[in-house]
């Protein structure tokens, strides 16, 4: 019996047809369906190839989408961990139960390169991806941890490597947190590597190393502080400005300028952690500002619950995010 006294819902059943699969998706000692318990406020009893899910009612219908999704990747030959568990429970829970394909296993929002196949985790990274492929010029705003530049250079690797775009440019600005370039050891490629390095980062994790160090030396990649960019027309290109929101007025104007004919350009970046002088107005917030409703333009706001790091980022974000808005004036 329920609370009020009415009989209680039963458990919903599951089954699966494959057993081999169940050890993959139940995890080593069963940890993805404890995950989902602890997520989700539910209890989840395996007995052979069924799974009963016994908890209220918008819940255990949300942990039935996430099982079936994760049990329809370990078919299609993908790999299940835990990052694409707590994926799977966003994503249900986004979803309102539904285990439709606008969410789970889109073929047109996975991204194929040469290392890996990449799929969105949260629901800004749906927009996102969404964004990527339907527009020429598209915002990504939000924390850290959300995967704004990641699935952008996925994205661009993709196109390269199926030829739709001739090479990639990514740039960030050369603004320091804290620190100045002139005071850094080395010359000025010495200085400014290490600002580009979650570019690097990106890239390698996308293609082979070898390839990676090939197509910058043939010009196919190319990596430069956004000072670099001034005068240029790109054209045949996927191009990135990362950490935008660091860039003047002036700067942004002049970057996002620089679009050519069958081009495309991401723009990503965090208005919570500006580095530019005091009183100092961001590029980013200025384009926003400036071009908002200008077709064929995508802007992406991601929140903390799209922070795909460890879980208690998340709750970072969340805590600055409700500090500042109590201190805003």
């Amino acid at each position: 019996m329920s609370r009020n006294g009415a009989p209680a819902a039963p458990p919903l059943q599951l089954e699966f047809d494959d057993n081999s699969l169940l050890p993959l998706l139940f995890g080593e000692h069963d940890r993805h369906l404890a995950r989902i318990e602890q997520r989700l406020g539910v209890r989840l009893a395996s007995r052979g190839n069924r799974v009963a899910i016994d908890g209220p009612h918008s819940a255990s219908e949300a942990a039935r989408s996430a099982l079936t999704w994760l049990y329809g990747r370990l078919r299609d030959g993908h790999p299940v961990d835990m990052g694409d568990v707590d994926a799977a429970v966003r994503l249900a829970v986004a979803g309102d139960g539904s285990d439709s394909r606008d969410l789970f296993g889109d073929e047109n929002l996975i991204v194929r390169t040469r290392k890996r196949h990449v799929n969105p985790r949260t629901p800004g990274q749906v927009a996102y991806l969404r964004a990527l492929k339907q527009h020429e010029l598209v915002f990504g705003v939000g924390p850290a941890g959300t995967g704004k530049t990641y699935l952008a250079v996925a994205i661009a690797v993709q196109l390269l490597v199926e030829g739709k775009v001739d090479r990639i440019v990514l740039s960030r600005p050369a603004v320091e947190a804290g620190e100045r370039l002139g005071f850094l050891p080395g010359d000025m490629r010495e200085k400014i590597d290490p600002y580009l390095r979650p570019l690097y980062d990106a890239l390698y994790d996308m293609m082979p190393g070898d390839q990676v160090i090939k197509r910058m030396a043939s010009g196919e990649i190319e990596i430069a502080p956004l000072a670099f960019m001034r005068g240029r027309t790109l054209a045949n290109a996927f191009v990135i400005l990362d950490e935008a929101q660091n860039t003047t007025p002036m700067q942004m104007k002049m970057f996002l300028t620089r679009l050519g004919q069958n081009s495309r350009m991401a723009v990503t970046g965090d208005l919570s952690q500006v580095d530019l002088p005091p009183g100092a107005r961001s590029g980013l917030a200025d384009a926003l500002d400036t071009l908002a409703g200008v077709d064929g333009i995508g802007v992406v706001r991601f929140t903390a619950g799209d922070v795909v790091r460890h879980a208690l980022v998340s709750r970072i974000v969340a805590a600055y995010d409700s500090r500042d808005a109590r201190t805003a004036p």
